[in-house]
């Protein structure tokens, strides 16, 4: 697992090196997907209607409840690679 979690940190960190920013839903499926492989499922209450941005948060990564930490590594990982050979 030690592999997956350095393979993902990278995936991380290339995030944030990309040439251009992703498209809104592809920031939403990739912190849903950061949150789920760090954190696990969802938790806490869904933020209220004036927190736009927290709710379309909360939402993407409710989506990926039930999803294992290291399947949603992965698709992290996978995502991160596809935006990195679509940058180029």
């Amino acid at each position: 697992m030690s592999d997956l979690t350095a393979r993902f940190e990278q995936a991380a960190q290339a995030v944030q090196a990309l040439p251009k920013r992703p498209e809104n839903d592809v920031l939403l499926k990739l912190y849903a997907l950061y949150k789920q492989g760090t954190s696990g499922d969802v938790s806490g209450a869904r933020p209220g209607i004036l927190d736009m941005q927290g709710r379309m948060k909360y939402d993407s990564w409710a989506k990926c409840k039930g999803v294992s930490r290291t399947q949603a590594m992965d698709d992290y990982i996978a995502l991160v690679e596809q935006l990195k050979a679509t940058a180029k």
